[in-house]
């Protein structure tokens, strides 16, 4: 059952220093609000501006508890949160007004704030991520035996989102130590929460997942500080998470300039700001006599003098160099500790498989890094759907060998968060076909926490799971998806051939810090080859040479690879000379090595099982006409599957990817132009 805050569950009266301190804090947050609305109307501001005006208490109350070293993770309306947690209000405002001075060097304005130097670990335009980012730090402090605090504040409307349910479950399952607070202010944008939700009760939702659930009034700052106070104890001493609702309201617009009357009333409003958290405080205060009222109104002058002197500085503040626009997409290069040995590993004499070759590595970096942790359905004791984790649950144990629930969305947000706070996540998720459900946290949250931090916040993840069409798998467990990928800015996107690529790949993708996805071609995982037993690094965007050859280029990817050099094969014995290039990352793509291979050859043909259209041999294409027109004999020819889901049945399957002999047929073509 839900839980209430009051006097009867021990709630004991606050010290004047307490009350004081938090009167200062609230007003510090309303006076940068109205000082922002203002600012608005005047133009300052380019975008939206979602102020926090009525819901001080919240924010003041809850960070109150938090130490300087707790995190926390918000949403679009995180101006009082980003304030109470401690930033100084002309680091916001030259935020909004996009300036260089802004916390987020004027990339995020204000739906996206960051701070990792106070603990603000970003807020978010999408609903729900912060939730899950926040279990995700929450992780990171189980991982790294620390007694630090995550929190999540999100409205309303984010509990009718999956992203909400993930993270509850997770984080009990786990005792992480998070805070969920939900600031309650009755509207998710227009939409009244007693329409959308057929619990009214957000805090006796905490039950369904086996943890406290409590409602408390969300304008009694007291009253808010003394439930997370009990809540962040209960965290730090490993008792896992709580759910906290705060019965709140917004007395502004959602956003600033939007009409707010065609979906609540002026008297609705008007009866909410009578109970202003602010004025409800100072008039406690006065009747306590706990502060006489000159002592106030000297508080409120000195913020007014603090906000009007930050207002000054920010519209003062330069504006960010055009040149920033394109850095911190990725991290910064890390060299290269172990590079590639020898002639691609084939003088050692062992051979071991495409699987065994990314265990090796994982396990190596795991017995030297104590932050990297893997996540997945089945990785644990079992080792993985095909071995990828086989015997390192008994080496490392459950906390970095975790089995998750079936929810990818959810996982891969709780490693966004996790990434974000120390540790180094490895996400297992079987099948590129599932992550596809995680689509927005890949795109608008991973690839992104790097750029919009200005390089403050690294995000070192790796996301690992099969591709390609076979065994029967028919259309939810055959997708290659890669292109799409790779028209993502800050991922990079990798897809090894041999044993010994998907080796130093990996082992690199486990060194580097920014997001990579590791994609390993199914039909090849069973795969032997020759792989050193040392730990060796291949660097992204160095494609190989498989084959060499004198009449035709040949860039294939996956298992296009095998089945090309195949292809060669057969036509070396007719007389043609067929190079196969490896690019083995989409993203970086190393064109030089494919343009030198064309200019040697004159004829380029591009072989991909994904389909065709928008894709990876386009992309190609239209580099080698752009930078290798002239180098061209014949037009470019792209091979590619069907532009069609995967069928089931054998014969339906092997019909709609490209076969060797498709391949040879298609290298004679181009020869015979």
């Amino acid at each position: 059952m839900k839980q209430k805050s009051d006097e009867a569950h021990g709630k004991s009266s606050p010290s004047q220093e307490d009350s004081i301190a938090w009167y200062r804090a609230m007003q510090l947050i309303r006076q940068t609000e109205e000082q922002l609305a203002r600012c608005h109307q005047r133009g300052l501001i380019h975008g939206a501006c979602h102020t926090y005006v009525g819901q001080e208490a919240v924010a003041v109350g809850v960070c109150s508890q938090l130490r300087q070293d707790d995190v926390l993770f918000s949403t679009h309306r995180g101006h009082g949160h980003a304030l109470a947690k401690g930033m100084p209000p002309g680091e916001l405002i030259a935020e909004l007004f996009g300036r260089a001075t802004g916390c987020s060097r004027g990339r995020g304005g204000s739906m996206h704030l960051f701070s990792p130097e106070i603990g603000m670990m970003g807020t978010s335009g999408i609903v729900g991520p912060c939730i899950l980012q926040a279990a995700g730090a929450g992780y990171s402090f189980k991982v790294l035996r620390s007694d630090r605090v995550a929190v999540a504040f999100f409205g309303d409307g984010a509990v009718n989102n999956g992203a909400f349910h993930e993270a509850l479950n997770m984080a009990s399952i786990w005792r992480l130590p998070v805070l969920f607070v939900c600031e309650n202010n009755q509207f998710a944008t227009e939409v009244p929460f007693r329409y959308s939700s057929g619990n009214p009760s957000v805090a006796s939702r905490g039950a369904s997942y086996g943890i406290p659930g409590v409602e408390v009034d969300g304008n009694d700052v007291a009253a808010v500080a003394h439930v997370a106070g009990e809540a962040v104890r209960r965290a730090r001493i490993g008792e896992g998470p709580t759910l906290i609702e705060c019965k709140t309201y917004r007395t502004r617009p959602h956003s600033e300039g939007m009409g707010d009357y065609t979906y609540r009333t002026r008297e609705e409003v008007a009866a909410w700001r009578d109970r202003c958290p602010i004025k409800r405080l100072r008039a406690e205060l006065l009747e306590s006599k706990q502060v006489a009222e000159t002592e106030l109104n000297a508080i409120d002058a000195q913020i007014l003098e603090q906000v009007t002197a930050a207002t000054q500085a920010a519209e003062n503040a330069p504006w960010p160099d055009a040149s920033a626009a394109v850095t911190h997409v990725h991290a910064e290069a890390s060299g290269i500790q172990n590079r590639e040995i020898g002639d691609g590993g084939r003088a050692g004499g062992r051979e071991i498989s495409f699987v065994a070759a990314t265990v090796e590595a994982l396990d190596h970096e795991m017995a030297h890094n104590p932050r990297i942790f893997v996540f997945g359905e089945g990785i644990g004791v079992r080792g993985g759907n095909f071995g990828t984790t086989a015997g390192l649950y008994a080496k490392y144990g459950a906390d970095r060998l975790c089995d998750t629930p079936i929810c990818e969305r959810g996982f891969v947000g709780l490693g966004c968060g996790a990434a974000m706070t120390g540790t180094r996540p490895v996400i297992d998720f079987m099948f590129i076909d599932f992550i596809n459900d995680a689509f927005g946290e890949l795109i608008n949250q991973i690839a992104k926490i790097q750029y919009m931090s200005s390089g403050r916040l690294r995000m070192p993840i790796l996301l690992r799971g099969c591709i390609g069409i076979g065994h029967s798998a028919a259309t939810h467990h055959s997708g290659s998806y890669h292109s799409i990928y790779s028209h993502i800015p800050g991922l990079r996107v990798v897809v090894p051939s041999t044993p010994y690529d998907a080796k130093g790949l990996f082992t690199r993708a486990l060194r580097c810090d920014d997001p990579v996805l590791f994609l390993e071609p199914r039909e090849l995982m069973a795969t032997k080859g020759p792989v050193p037993a040392e730990p060796y690094e291949i660097d992204f965007g160095v494609a190989r040479v498989a084959r060499e050859g004198q009449d035709v280029t040949v860039v294939a990817i996956a298992l296009m690879v095998q089945r090309s050099l195949a292809a060669a094969e057969q036509l070396a014995k007719a007389g043609i000379s067929v190079e196969v290039i490896d690019p083995r990352t989409v993203s970086p793509l190393d064109t030089d090595t494919i343009l030198r291979s064309v200019a040697k050859t004159g004829r380029l043909l591009i072989v991909d099982e994904a389909f065709g259209p928008c894709g990876f041999g386009a992309e190609i294409a239209a580099c080698v006409a752009a930078a290798g027109f002239d180098d061209l004999d014949a037009p470019i020819r792209r091979l590619n599957g069907a532009f069609a889901p995967t069928p089931y049945s054998p014969p339906l399957e092997k019909a709609v990817i490209p076969q060797v002999e498709d391949i040879e047929r298609a290298i004679r073509d181009l020869i015979d132009e």
